[in-house]
């Protein structure tokens, strides 16, 4: 038996056109891989794209390299995952699985109060797949909770579970505060974990479950990402053999630069030296500058002029990180400047819980308020009004405060 595992593919993940196609090629890549490799079938284990309602292109590209797959009379099982569902709870996946490009093996009953999965039978190698959904706010785990074991532990053959959620046994070094559940809440006895959700490379075995896979994004989704792990991939299991196969369609040049105590011109200064001779050809530059300036703004630092230097040497794309990096006026008055994401982070933990009438837990009412930011930080789609896409913004963050209004629904 001969299968392949990805996850987190996020296609239409950024915004930069020149990396939005990178991430685009990177899935492309490892489909064709698999058809190289002649698996027996595909698993994605969630978060095939980065939002709900992914731009054209996005959709197109999936439609295209499954459409080879299903050619390739290779299937592809799947689950949604946290980024693919709307706040409506609906999901593109259910648009692919219709076409038959896809199917969903997120299937069962909820029987005398507890969930009762189903299998789904790979009808080449006989491999029976299940799984459980992954949401915002790790709402999964309510599932985990309800779900009866007993059926699926006494099933006979090689079984495989997929999940879009961060165990606490294996979370990595910087992922302390994220939510998590413990890894007995799966079912044990399986042949391979198929993990999804955290984007880390790991294949591990703990007691009662053997192949714990999490293959990482197919390419990095942020700066961070970019550097730790500097390109993405997926895994093949080849007869009980599990093979990590790196995606690389480009290098990855890191460059740090500590402008502690330095004027904004003397930064400047310090990062082209840092910057001179440095082989950056056809690579994405990934340029972290930390520090307090003594004198000047950060933004009288030349950045224009730095770039164009490395434009100049053959970067592919430079991406820059400054919120390490602050001016000695501003330090003194106590402003710390952050992401945007850890923004919307602060926001929500700074108000989450002060609204008793909701009647929601904190889990719960953290997901409404990632599905509301989400909701109205919709992206624009190619030809649209922005007028219309106002509307749309407006209609599906209506939808979320409908949910609120009608727990039961």
């Amino acid at each position: 038996m001969k299968f392949a595992h990805m996850a987190d593919i996020h296609l239409g993940s950024w915004k930069e056109p020149k990396l939005r196609t990178l991430n685009s090629c990177a899935f492309t890549e490892a489909i064709d891989t698999c058809i190289l490799e002649k698996v027996d079938f595909v698993l994605i284990s969630g978060d095939l794209f980065n939002t709900s309602l992914p731009p054209i292109e996005s959709l197109k590209t999936s439609v295209s390299e499954l459409k080879k797959l299903k050619d390739a009379s290779i299937p592809v099982y799947g689950i949604a995952g946290s980024h693919d569902f709307s706040p409506s709870g609906r999901t593109m996946l259910e648009i692919l699985e219709e076409a038959d490009f896809l199917i969903n093996v997120y299937k069962g009953n909820v029987v005398n109060g507890q969930l009762e999965l189903d299998f789904t039978t790979d009808k080449r190698t006989g491999a029976k797949i299940t799984g459980i959904i992954g949401k915002k706010g790790m709402l999964e785990k309510k599932y985990y909770e309800e779900l009866s074991k007993e059926s699926l532990e006494a099933e006979e053959g090689f079984k495989i579970f997929m999940f879009h959620t961060a165990l606490s046994e294996l979370k990595a070094q910087g992922m302390e505060m994220m939510d998590s559940a413990s890894v007995s809440l799966l079912p044990t006895g399986f042949e391979y974990y198929a993990g999804g959700h955290v984007h880390i490379v790991n294949h591990t075995n703990l007691e009662g479950y053997k192949n714990i896979v999490y293959p990482g994004p197919l390419f990095p989704n942020s700066f961070s990402e970019l550097e730790k792990l500097n390109h993405g991939g997926f895994y093949i299991y080849d007869d009980g053999v599990v093979e990590f196969r790196q995606v690389k369609l480009c290098g990855v040049f890191p460059i740090t630069v500590d402008c502690e105590a330095k004027t904004a011109q003397q930064a400047t200064e310090l990062i082209l030296s840092k910057i001179d001779g440095c082989d950056v050809m056809d690579s994405i530059v990934l340029l972290r500058l930390s520090g307090v300036l003594e004198t000047g703004k950060t933004s009288e630092i030349q950045v224009k002029r730095i770039m164009s230097k490395l434009y100049d040497n053959g970067a592919y794309f430079v991406m820059r990180n400054t919120s390490k990096l602050r001016s000695k006026e501003f330090d003194d008055l106590g402003i710390v400047t952050v992401n945007p994401d850890e923004a919307e982070e602060i926001a929500i933990a700074d108000h989450v819980g002060k609204i008793k009438s909701l009647g929601m837990s904190l889990d719960e009412e953290k997901c409404m308020l990632r599905d509301l930011m989400s909701a109205l930080d919709i992206e624009k789609e190619e030809g649209q009004r922005q007028s219309d896409h106002e509307l749309r913004s407006v209609r599906e963050a209506t939808k979320v405060v409908e949910k609120i209004r009608s727990p039961q629904e």
